[in-house]
């Protein structure tokens, strides 16, 4: 039926290639140089094949690291050449510093520098011409939405807005009382007897169905959708798009058949998986604290300087199954910040001080939080605990919040390395989605990209 598609790749399906050729670009590129020029350091043969491994693995975790795969940097070209910078020398510099498992040190240095000119050139290359050729046109998927004329807006700017390659193109009004000639609407309102013909002529990649009244599919557009489904045309529920697009769960658009979206991860059972987070959690934790030792002379001068009041402060949080602990942190805000009650830190809050700022921005100010986690009250990785009296006024406005109270509260989360500061009770909602997606997907690589992201979001000083 629709023979002529074009291929399209899925946001996923777009970060392995993008992956797949990084690598086998560079490894090329090294195979070219060794066989044309006299450089011998990176050198291909059976006995050092893990060297190609090793290799490898790093751009693609420095990559990470640097947001090299971050498909929103990936097609900019100022943005890319940043991160290009960033990851080819981190890289090339551990690669010279791995022992055992990369070359011997070269005893000239211009072997040193070839290598990274080649790292650097061919994932250059090849990024801007992904972003001139790849990113703005290839990757575009054309799709049909059947749903409220109403809802329209929403539901279009709900995933456009995360992933630009996906386009709504055309929409069916499922509303049981059709406008006859709808105005004030952004893409092409189709007739149901012309769904077909439309699917043919335009190539569309899929059709999305986020009517939530029954009577809005009727016989004939069911019949349509089945016999186009027959034809292979993919057919999906617009909360699973939403939910692929933008790693979140729509609880906006499912009222309160929250159910259908559980059960929770396997992982939240798996005692062998738990087992392995309490390990990481305790060696991570007394890791962190040493750390901190090496930045408390820093924090001491700052804080007298800066801060001029006590060092430490503690808050009461809700921990797991909604029982409430206490919450240590370095302190960033003026003494007797909250002498008219509690308020949402703001963006711009006049009450942190200047070298409480520097302190957020960082992340040093978490560093006392390893306490909790040691303690058992929190984990490295988990929805960030609030306080009381704003779950109580949030959960008043979202039926779903009191959801994330049902795994360990973390150091660092999804939502923190997914969404920017939040201050308001629609950014808690965003960042809802966001932890209930963690809790829903909760796993090893999952945990492994929110440590990467938390990584670059530090590096990059984008703390809160």
């Amino acid at each position: 039926m629709n023979s002529n598609k074009k291929i399209h790749f899925e946001v996923s399906e777009r970060k392995i290639l993008l992956r797949i050729f990084d690598v086998f670009l560079v490894l090329l590129s090294l195979y070219c140089v060794s066989s044309l020029l006299d450089f011998n350091y990176f050198t291909f043969s059976e006995n050092n094949w893990y060297w190609i491994i090793v290799l490898g693995v790093y751009i693609n975790v420095f990559g990470t690291v640097f947001e090299m795969y971050n498909l929103q940097v990936a097609s900019s070209q100022h943005q890319i050449i940043r991160s290009i910078v960033l990851t080819t020398s981190v890289t090339v510099l551990f690669y010279l510093l791995t022992p055992i498992y990369t070359p011997v040190l070269p005893s000239s240095r211009i072997q040193i520098i070839i290598f990274f000119i080649t790292i650097f050139a061919t994932l250059v290359l090849w990024r801007l011409l992904y972003v001139k050729f790849l990113a703005s046109h290839r990757f575009v998927k054309k799709a049909i939405l059947v749903c409220d004329q109403d809802q329209l807006d929403e539901l279009i700017s709900g995933i456009e807005n995360v992933d630009p390659h996906y386009k709504f193109i055309a929409f069916v009004n499922s509303d049981a009382a059709q406008i006859a000639n709808p105005t004030n609407i952004t893409i092409e309102p189709i007739h149901t007897d012309d769904l077909e013909k439309f699917v043919r002529k335009n190539s569309i990649s899929e059709l999305v169905i986020a009517s939530q009244k029954t009577d809005g599919i009727t016989v004939n557009l069911y019949n349509q959708l089945i016999h186009m489904l027959e034809n292979g045309i993919t057919i999906r529920e617009y909360t699973q798009v939403y939910e692929d697009s933008t790693k979140r769960i729509p609880v906006q658009y499912v009222s309160r058949d929250f159910y259908r979206y559980f059960p929770f991860s396997r992982s939240n059972q798996n005692h062998l998986y738990l087992l392995y987070s309490r390990i990481f959690d305790l060696l991570f934790s007394i890791f962190g604290l040493l750390l901190g030792l090496l930045f408390l002379p820093i924090i001491l001068i700052g804080n007298a300087i800066g801060n001029r009041g006590p060092l430490f402060y503690s808050q009461e949080r809700v921990g797991k199954n909604g029982e409430t602990f206490r919450i240590y942190k370095f302190r960033t805000m003026v003494k007797n910040a909250e002498m008219n009650g509690a308020v949402f830190t703001s963006l711009n809050d006049t009450r942190i001080t200047l070298f409480g700022k520097f302190m957020r921005k960082t992340r040093l100010d978490e560093f006392p939080q390893f306490i909790n986690i040691l303690k058992g009250d929190m984990g490295i990785i988990g929805p960030r605990p609030e306080r009381p009296v704003f779950v109580q006024q949030i959960a008043e406005n979202m039926p779903f919040y009191e959801t994330r109270h049902v795994v360990k509260p973390g150091l660092t989360g999804w939502a923190q390395v997914n969404y920017t500061y939040g201050d308001s009770i629609d950014d808690s909602l965003v960042k809802l989605q966001y932890d209930l997606y963690y809790i829903k997907h909760r796993s090893i690589f999952l945990d492994i990209n929110i440590l990467l992201k938390t990584a670059s979001t530090v590096l990059f000083y984008r703390g809160q």
